[in-house]
């Protein structure tokens, strides 16, 4: 019975989803399990035909999802009933299932191996989102639009500049993603407490058998545990994504608001629906889910965090979190990077809107450029600071145009031509580097 929206599919991609669903989690414990027997067989603790038997039964076309619950709802535990699963189908051979072994060698390089797919799916998902930025980057370059800080009108930017600020971001979590997979996608064999006492004389070769043929590192070192530093790791980076996405997503809702009306995400008008009752909506909808999953992925930072906390050499206090954590993280985060690729790659964009909102404030957004004007003139900085800001207090109040509040002022026409002044009031000539960084990073 379907409860929460990722399992009735109101939320997360097909690619993710497959990774974390049932049966693809219980073939990973079956894959470790078969690796095992092999490695074991290898260094020759039993026969090699018996780990090709294990091995060969080690699927889910044997050992089904339903016979291990039946199972675990009778003994009370997922992985004893797991490995008594598989020995059921593996006949005498299954003697040997899950020798030397303790319940987290097999669910922690389990782990591994889904972490491995997941991350795959996420990098692949920035990669898009950049190139999608960068695209827009290079198209935007000269689009003209004031800069806010604090809300207000700061300077003009470009949009192509602004979506070059976003891709440098995104580019910062590819480095941080790759660089934490070193340390968080580890297995281990290890046994009860790390000592790896029941896996015998062969113990190092065994762990080393089992990763190689996983495509694993293994932990230089665990208790019974891989230590939880590595997911927390991984899951604060995450976390860091969301709040990226977050962020853009939020900044979109901004510009999309009808007093602002520069930007706005895809609506489809044949046939989307707004609101149920406001015919005229059209809502930032999909920006605002992102804004919404985007606090989930950060929350789990938490639990992740806590989780590094065991007693001693491991206690059960991680695995009822990480059955939540670790799925719900890679699901909605590679869900909400996702929809912003679509989001950014179909924004609508209002030149003219923009242009008009450079207006807005009747060229008091240009006083910087004055100033420096001025002080190019010779005009001491701080002087000119002060006159320029009892200037564009006056326009303000007045409600007129700053260029004609710079004309009938005495100081500044004496230093300034009527033509010197447009020019230092034209956004376009006041923009620095802005379009030669959003060129950069197009071709980053």
């Amino acid at each position: 019975m379907p409860i929460l929206p990722i399992d009735t599919g109101r939320y997360g991609t097909l690619e993710m989803l497959k990774i974390f669903d049932e049966e693809s989690r219980l073939q990973k414990l079956l894959d470790v399990e078969a690796s095992l027997a092999l490695a074991h067989a290898e260094v020759g603790d039993f026969a090699m035909a018996d780990a090709e038997k294990i091995a060969s039964m080690a699927n889910t076309k044997y050992v089904k999802v339903e016979r291990v619950k039946a199972i675990e709802k009778e003994i009370k535990h997922d992985i004893a009933s797991l490995v008594r699963a598989l020995s059921e189908v593996c006949g005498s051979s299954g003697a040997y299932v899950h020798l030397g072994a303790t319940s987290y060698d097999i669910v922690d390089t389990a782990n591994a191996l889904q972490l491995k797919e997941a991350v795959e799916v996420v990098e692949k998902r920035l990669a898009v989102l950049k190139k999608i930025l960068q695209k827009q980057a290079a198209m935007h370059k000269g689009t003209v639009m004031i800069g806010r800080t604090h809300g207000q009108h700061a300077l003009p930017i470009t949009l192509g500049f602004k979506f070059a600020v976003w891709g440098y971001e995104v580019k910062r979590h590819m480095e941080r993603l790759s660089e934490c997979k070193k340390r968080a996608l580890v297995g281990k064999v290890s046994g009860a407490v790390g000592t790896q006492a029941g896996l015998g004389e062969h113990a190092e070769r065994i762990q080393q058998l089992v990763m190689k043929r996983l495509g694993l590192s293994a932990a230089e070192i665990s208790t019974q545990i891989v230590q939880r530093d590595r997911y927390a790791e991984l899951i604060c980076i995450y976390a860091m994504i969301a709040s990226s996405l977050e962020n853009f997503a939020t900044e979109i809702r901004e510009l999309q608001r009808p007093e602002i009306a520069e930007v706005f995400e895809a609506f489809e008008a044949t046939k989307q629906v707004g609101s149920s009752t406001m015919p005229h909506k059209q809502n930032p909808e999909t920006c605002e889910r992102v804004c919404g999953l985007a606090r989930i992925v950060r929350s789990v930072a938490a639990p992740a965090l806590e989780d590094t906390v065991t007693w001693h050499e491991r206690d059960l206090t991680q695995s009822s979190a990480e059955r939540f954590i670790l799925p719900e993280s890679n699901i909605l985060l590679d869900y909400i990077l996702s929809l912003m690729c679509d989001i950014v790659a179909n924004l609508r964009v209002d030149k003219e809107k923009m242009l008009q909102n450079l207006n807005l404030t009747q060229g008091r957004a240009m006083s910087e450029s004055v100033m420096m004007t001025l002080a190019k003139k010779g005009v001491n900085r701080q002087e000119a600071h002060e006159l320029l800001r009892k200037l564009t207090i006056q326009s303000a109040l007045e409600k007129q145009n700053f260029k004609q509040v710079l004309l009938r002022d005495k100081f500044v026409s004496s230093k300034l031509t009527e033509k010197e002044t447009d020019e230092a009031l034209n956004p376009k000539s006041y923009l620095g580097t802005a379009v030669k960084q959003a060129e950069k990073f197009s071709k980053t």
